[in-house]
Protein backbone atom coordinates (compact mmCIF):
# COMPACT_ATOMS: atom_id res chain seq x y z
CA UNK A 1 0.00 0.00 0.00
CA UNK A 2 1.21 3.54 -0.74
CA UNK A 3 0.66 5.94 2.17
CA UNK A 4 0.75 9.66 1.34
CA UNK A 5 1.54 12.33 3.90
CA UNK A 6 1.41 16.03 3.17
CA UNK A 7 -0.72 18.73 1.63
CA UNK A 8 -1.56 20.82 -1.43
CA UNK A 9 -1.73 24.60 -1.38
CA UNK A 10 -1.44 27.53 -3.80
CA UNK A 11 2.31 27.05 -4.15
CA UNK A 12 2.23 23.33 -5.01
CA UNK A 13 1.77 19.77 -3.83
CA UNK A 14 4.00 18.56 -1.03
CA UNK A 15 3.70 14.85 -0.31
CA UNK A 16 5.98 12.17 1.02
CA UNK A 17 4.83 8.74 -0.12
CA UNK A 18 5.85 5.59 1.68
CA UNK A 19 5.34 2.19 0.07
CA UNK A 20 4.50 0.20 3.18
CA UNK A 21 5.09 -3.15 1.43
CA UNK A 22 8.70 -2.13 0.80
CA UNK A 23 9.03 -0.52 4.22
CA UNK A 24 8.18 -3.80 5.95
CA UNK A 25 11.25 -5.38 4.33
CA UNK A 26 13.50 -2.91 6.17
CA UNK A 27 12.44 -3.92 9.66
CA UNK A 28 15.95 -4.18 11.09
CA UNK A 29 17.60 -1.08 9.63
CA UNK A 30 15.12 1.82 9.74
CA UNK A 31 17.83 4.09 8.32
CA UNK A 32 15.28 6.79 7.45
CA UNK A 33 14.83 7.56 11.16
CA UNK A 34 18.49 8.46 11.53
CA UNK A 35 18.94 10.06 8.10
CA UNK A 36 16.29 12.76 8.40
CA UNK A 37 17.78 15.86 10.04
CA UNK A 38 14.25 17.07 10.90
CA UNK A 39 13.33 13.75 12.55
CA UNK A 40 10.12 13.60 10.53
CA UNK A 41 9.68 9.82 10.61
CA UNK A 42 8.61 7.42 13.31
CA UNK A 43 7.70 3.74 13.36
CA UNK A 44 4.10 2.75 13.95
CA UNK A 45 2.12 -0.47 13.83
CA UNK A 46 -0.30 -0.20 10.92
CA UNK A 47 -3.78 -1.68 10.54
CA UNK A 48 -2.25 -4.99 9.43
CA UNK A 49 0.02 -5.28 12.51
CA UNK A 50 3.13 -4.47 10.47
CA UNK A 51 5.72 -2.01 11.72
CA UNK A 52 6.22 0.74 9.14
CA UNK A 53 7.58 4.27 8.98
CA UNK A 54 5.26 7.23 8.70
CA UNK A 55 5.57 11.01 8.79
CA UNK A 56 4.77 12.41 12.21
CA UNK A 57 1.38 14.15 12.20
CA UNK A 58 2.80 17.46 13.39
CA UNK A 59 5.21 17.48 10.44
CA UNK A 60 2.73 16.80 7.61
CA UNK A 61 1.55 20.42 7.28
CA UNK A 62 5.06 21.86 6.94
CA UNK A 63 6.83 19.49 4.55
CA UNK A 64 7.76 22.24 2.08
CA UNK A 65 9.62 24.05 4.85
CA UNK A 66 10.98 21.13 6.87
CA UNK A 67 12.35 19.33 3.80
CA UNK A 68 13.75 22.46 2.13
CA UNK A 69 17.21 22.15 3.65
CA UNK A 70 17.62 18.68 2.14
CA UNK A 71 16.65 19.69 -1.39
CA UNK A 72 19.39 20.41 -3.98
CA UNK A 73 19.37 24.13 -3.14
CA UNK A 74 20.42 23.11 0.38
CA UNK A 75 23.55 21.45 -0.99
CA UNK A 76 22.40 17.84 -1.11
CA UNK A 77 22.67 15.78 -4.28
CA UNK A 78 20.10 13.29 -2.98
CA UNK A 79 17.54 13.50 -0.21
CA UNK A 80 18.93 11.88 2.95
CA UNK A 81 15.71 9.95 3.67
CA UNK A 82 15.34 8.52 0.16
CA UNK A 83 19.05 7.72 -0.07
CA UNK A 84 19.01 5.94 3.31
CA UNK A 85 15.87 3.97 2.43
CA UNK A 86 17.50 0.95 0.79
CA UNK A 87 14.19 -0.71 -0.17
CA UNK A 88 13.19 2.49 -2.03
CA UNK A 89 9.98 2.96 -0.08
CA UNK A 90 10.19 6.76 0.36
CA UNK A 91 9.37 9.24 -2.44
CA UNK A 92 8.88 13.01 -2.50
CA UNK A 93 6.34 14.61 -4.85
CA UNK A 94 8.31 17.80 -5.42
Amino acid sequence: MIANYGYKDGSGEYYISIDTDKCIDCAAERACLKACPQQMFEIITDDYDDEVAWVKKEKTRALAYDCADCKPAGGYTGLPCTTACTPGAIKHSW
